[in-house]
């Protein structure tokens, strides 16, 4: 194993380990049916994918190739760790900014809250921005592999986002609107 490839499988060492922890210590309580429950068919349909593009020998070929030709490059590798590094820590500035407001995607919480500081005083769901900063970065290096995570959790994410946004306006009619207006979907200054 590399040392970029190390250094990646730690940093996600430790995002799963806090993101564990953190879930251990409580959140609010969950109101009404669950997201993710609801949403099963949106994820399964994801799943069954990502299988397939696995068992695609051409798929399997491609991604081989780009292994071979991305693990030459210490350049790459490097902006890679570093890229992932960064979306580690946005994902975690993130989550601790929300505190005990945080759940499964698109549920409802218990006397909810529209937070808008730390990370989301720039994105509205630097969680998933983080997240996927992270699978980019992990592809560049540590395995290109993170590809075949990253493309269907980009669409599941965006989806996702998109649920919530009608949830956040239908939650906070009167501030919602104009937070959206001055913040990036995904990445602070970016996206």
């Amino acid at each position: 194993m590399t040392i970029d490839a190390s250094l990646v499988l730690a940093l996600w060492v430790v995002l799963i380990t806090y993101w564990l922890v953190s879930a251990a210590l409580g959140t609010k309580r969950a109101v009404g049916k669950r997201g993710w429950s609801k949403e099963i068919g949106f994820r399964l349909v994801f799943l069954a994918l990502a299988i397939v593009l696995l068992r695609h020998p051409g798929v399997r070929q491609a991604l081989r190739d780009a292994q071979l030709r991305a693990a030459g490059s210490p350049i790459l590798g490097a902006i890679g760790v570093a890229c992932c590094a960064l979306g580690v820590a946005l994902a975690l500035w993130a989550r601790i900014a929300l505190g005990r407001n945080w759940g499964v995607p698109m549920s409802r919480k218990e006397q909810p809250e529209l937070i808008t500081t730390g990370p989301y005083a720039f994105a509205r769901h630097p969680i998933y921005g983080g997240f996927l900063l992270a699978m980019a970065g992990s592809a560049m290096g540590a395995s290109v592999l993170f590809v075949l995570v990253l493309v269907p959790a980009a669409v599941y994410f965006l989806y996702s986002a998109h649920r919530e946004e009608q949830l956040m306006t239908r939650q906070f009619p009167d501030v919602y609107p104009a937070y959206r207006q001055r913040t990036k979907m995904l990445i602070p200054f970016l996206v």
